[in-house]
């Protein structure tokens, strides 16, 4: 190197750019941007375990369940408030098991025996030996005109004792008072609107997880509106495969659920109406520029064609 006086110079910059290179083909960090897209797996034992973020809603989606009954077989009344941590039942508790664990064994000696019998709340328990008999209670409906005797004819016989006896007033059964509920917590949707504008890309396909709605291809950024008036009870990204997603109750049978939005504009315990702008539409998994859109009834995926006005 002594004949190259510049080249002292020139290899160290040679060996830096070397290295810089090489850094620069070094794979990037996968950063993991789906914190709140973990997949919902159940217990061996068919339990599911509530997360932070979770809603009631939100897992009787995941499931295909109805909300309510869900709420019914854990225990959980209205406004369906669930924490972190708490494991919630995915079946319907078993019916045997409930009916044998309210009978109660005991056993009834009879007078005179060796031998004892053994009853249950099922079966009417034999008097006790030193019980008299009940007499029956007097029948309180007025008795026939027949089964009247007839009394002696005299002057000062009453006139009515031949008359119809009137029937008892009627009295009205019990019922429990219910609390008023607005129209969309109680009836379904009397009509439907289309959630937006754009083509039919893929259509509802029963028993088909991948297709139970239906995806309206368009362009990101437009409006994503309510089908139909009701209570937004899930707005959130916590569903795998659905991305930014809101769910609208509509009755006690009937949500629909709007995913893949780029942005969520309604937000949980919101009021909507039908046609209110609720989200502007993003892209799949697929890179698509689409509404994935379903109508479920009692928790289970429908056509969403069938309630849809035809374009």
């Amino acid at each position: 190197m002594s004949g190259f006086p510049g080249l002292k110079r020139i290899v160290p910059v040679l060996c830096l750019l070397l290295l810089s290179g090489c850094a620069f083909h070094d794979p990037a960090p996968v950063v993991d941007h789906s914190s709140g897209t973990a997949q919902r797996s159940q217990n061996a034992d068919g339990t599911y375990r509530v997360r932070r973020g979770d809603t009631l809603f939100a897992i009787a989606f995941s499931y295909g369940l109805d909300q309510r009954e869900l709420a019914q077989w854990n225990n959980i009344s209205e406004p369906y408030t669930i924490y972190p941590d708490q494991v919630l039942k995915l079946k319907a508790p078993s019916q045997t098991a409930a009916a044998s664990s309210d009978v109660k064994i005991y056993k009834a000696s009879t007078p005179q025996a060796t031998s004892t019998r053994t009853y249950t709340t099922r079966d009417i328990p034999p008097p006790a030996s030193n019980q008299k008999p009940v007499p029956e209670a007097p029948v309180t409906d007025a008795p026939a005109v027949a089964a009247v005797p007839a009394p002696p004819e005299s002057d000062s016989a009453p006139a009515a004792i031949n008359k119809p006896v009137a029937a008892a007033p009627e009295v009205p059964k019990a019922t429990t008072a219910a609390t008023p509920a607005s129209p969309q917590n109680r009836a379904d949707p009397a009509s439907w609107l289309w959630p937006t504008e754009g083509r039919l890309l893929h259509g509802f396909v029963a028993g088909d997880p991948a297709r139970n709605g239906i995806d309206i291809a368009g362009t990101e950024g437009q409006d994503i509106n309510a089908s139909a008036s009701g209570t937004v009870v899930y707005s959130g990204n916590g569903l795998i495969g659905y991305g930014e997603l809101i769910i609208i109750k509509h009755s006690d049978n009937m949500l629909s659920a709007y995913a893949h939005n780029k942005v969520r504009l309604a937000q949980e315990g919101q009021q909507v109406v039908a046609g209110e702008t609720i989200a502007q539409m993003g892209r799949n998994d697929r890179n698509e520029q689409i509404l994935h859109f379903e109508i479920r009834t009692r928790g289970k995926p429908v056509n969403p064609l069938t309630y849809l006005p035809q374009k």
